[in-house]
Order: C-alpha cells, then structure tokens, then sequence
C-alpha cells in the first residue's frame, strides 16, 4: 500500500478521483491485521489502496467523520461512499471492493 499525506487526500477529494483509503494508527493491532488483509487484497487484485497515519491527519478523521481505527474509506468522484470499521474476512472486503470496481 502506498502512504498518503492530507496534501494527497485532499487534492484527490480536488479532482474527485475515487481512490480507496486504508486509515490507521501504528499502535492498534487490529490495525496491523487490517493492513495486511488489504496488503493481501492488494497483491490478489492489482488495484491500490492507499493509507494514511490518523495520528498525523485529524483534519482529515474529522472532514470524513472517522469514527475509529482501521477505517476503509471508498471514495466515488471525491465524496464518501462507503466506510467499513468490521475487516471480517478477506474474501468479505473483496466481494465489497468488487462493487466499486
């Protein structure tokens, strides 16, 4: 996954691009199982999450109202589609993904 900074996520919410964003904080454990699903997810389907540290952005947990970590946040055309707090299972976060191409 390739680290975004606030500069990055606000200029794709700029060119209303449609990135999915992976948020978390280095400290939560539930976290580091949650990026290496996505890390998984990543290497099964070619298509790039980014992530980004919350601990650096809250502007950015408060713009999305991010309510706890890990967050996937799916963006369509720079607005918030879908968030998802639950990593239940691989093949859960890939049926999903596939919705949003």
């Amino acid at each position: 996954m390739q680290e975004w900074t606030k500069k990055d996520i606000l200029e794709a919410i700029k060119k209303k691009e449609s990135p999915i964003l992976y948020f978390y904080t280095p400290l939560c454990g539930t976290c580091r199982v949650a990026g290496r699903m996505l890390d998984i997810i990543e290497e099964m389907n070619g298509k790039t999450i980014y992530k980004a540290d919350l601990n650096y952005i809250p502007e950015i947990a408060e713009l999305f109202k991010i309510e706890s970590v890990p967050c996937l946040l799916i963006l369509n055309r720079g607005a918030v589609s879908r968030k998802i707090y639950a990593f239940r299972s691989i093949p859960y976060l890939v049926e999903i993904l596939k919705e949003y191409g």
